[in-house]
Parts: C-alpha cells; structure tokens; sequence
C-alpha cells in the first residue's frame, strides 16, 4: 500500500478512536433492557485483543447477567450495609493532595450537583455512594481478576484490558462505569463467586444500554491539558 493510500486510512482510524475516546464516560443509570449475548461476546471479544507483557494475558473475567446480577447486587448491598469492613487485593491509594486532589473533588461535585445532592447533606451523599453496591442497577457486571503470582505489572495488564473493554463497550452502543468500590470489599466478592486465592480482583464494571434521560448522566469530567501530564526532551 503506498503512503498516499495509507495516510487518509490512519487518519480515519484516528478520528474513530479520538471520538469514542470523548464520548466515553461513566454511567450511572442504565435502562433494563439486557444485552444480547451475541454482543456480549462481541465486546468480550474485542477486549481481548489488549496488549499484556509477553502476550500473557493474566485477566479473566466474570461476567454476570439477569437473575445472577440480581442475587449479587442484593447480597453485597445487604453486606456492606451491615457495616463490614472491606479489604482490597491491592494497596488501596493513600492521601489525595494536590492537583488530584483537586481533580477528585470537582468530579464528585459534579455528580451531586447532577443529581441535586447540596454540600453537607450527608445522608444523600452516603445513599448515592451505595449505589456502588447495586451496580446503579446495570443488567450485567464484569469482575475482573488478574493472575496473582503477576504482581504489579499484572495489574498494569489488567487496566489495559478494562480500557479496551470500556472503547470496546462505547463503539457498541453500551454504557459502563468501571468500580473500585466493589474492590474494596474484595473478600466478600471472593467467596461468592468461588474466586480462587491464585486471582487478585481489580474492578468490577457495570455494563449495559445508558438511560439517557436520567441526569446523572448529563455531566462529564475535563481532562488536563498536555502542559501538565507531558514533558518533552528533544536534545
């Protein structure tokens, strides 16, 4: 192929991927209606092309649907709302300070002022919270794990493989919202989905068909310019 045939091509492809790239966010609302299994597998399927260190591939997934979501949500909700105390695979991350702090602030403030939560109400803002727990009832949730023995890097192959799930989500029309919160009560998780000591879980990612009306979904969060996460070395 000369290069006069394979720049409109590249360019083309970009375009594709800038444009699912600005038009992904997390979705907190989902309509009932569940997604079929032909698409299910197609995003699967698509996903599973990520990159991973020497083509390991050290994720799997688990991914629940209908009467199964149903069961899992109820009884991690009923779990947590006892006031278990919750333990990631992974180190959970320390203080926020600075600039992300800054960043994790104004996005949780855009999420209550969507939703209409004000600033102290406590209440509101702990039942919002929960809703975590339930999925914000999406039809379907994926629990990814990766490969214990994989430490670190097998977590840097495993969120390769959730950012490719999410594109690959957005190009079909879904909606997700990939979760730490569920992670955090990883033992929990564990021992209801008979998930072996030998798999470390990441996230679990609510999926399904947005519903577009409600305003939970109407805002979406800035990315920071390139001046502040680049730096070039030319000499």
């Amino acid at each position: 192929m000369t290069d006069s045939l394979i720049e409109p091509v590249a360019g083309e492809r970009a375009e594709v991927l800038d444009q699912l790239l600005a038009q992904r966010w997390s979705c907190r609302s989902y309509r009932p209606d569940p997604v079929p299994r032909e698409v299910v597998e197609q995003l699967l399927t698509m996903a599973q092309r990520t990159a991973s260190w020497c083509n390991t591939q050290p994720w799997q997934t688990i991914v629940l649907s209908g009467a199964a979501t149903d069961r899992f949500r109820e009884a991690l909700s009923a779990h947590v709302a006892t006031g278990a105390e919750g333990a990631f695979d992974f180190e959970a991350p320390g203080q926020y300070q600075g600039v992300y702090r800054d960043r994790r602030r104004e996005s949780g403030w855009q999420l209550y002022d969507a939703v209409g939560i004000e600033k102290g109400d406590r209440a509101a803002s702990t039942a919002q919270m929960l809703q975590n727990f339930r999925f914000f009832d999406a039809p379907h949730v994926a629990i990814v794990t990766t490969d214990a023995q994989h430490a670190t890097y097998g977590a840097v192959d495993g969120g390769l493989y959730v950012s490719t799930f999410l594109l690959a989500a957005q190009s079909l029309g879904l909606g997700t919202v990939p979760q730490a919160a569920v992670a955090g009560y990883s033992p929990f998780v564990r021992e209801y989905l008979g998930i072996g000591e030998d798999r470390k879980i990441l996230v679990t990612i609510p999926f399904g068909y947005p519903d577009a009306e409600h305003p939970i979904n109407g805002y979406r969060t800035d990315r920071a310019d390139l001046s502040e996460v680049a730096t070039f070395i030319d000499e």
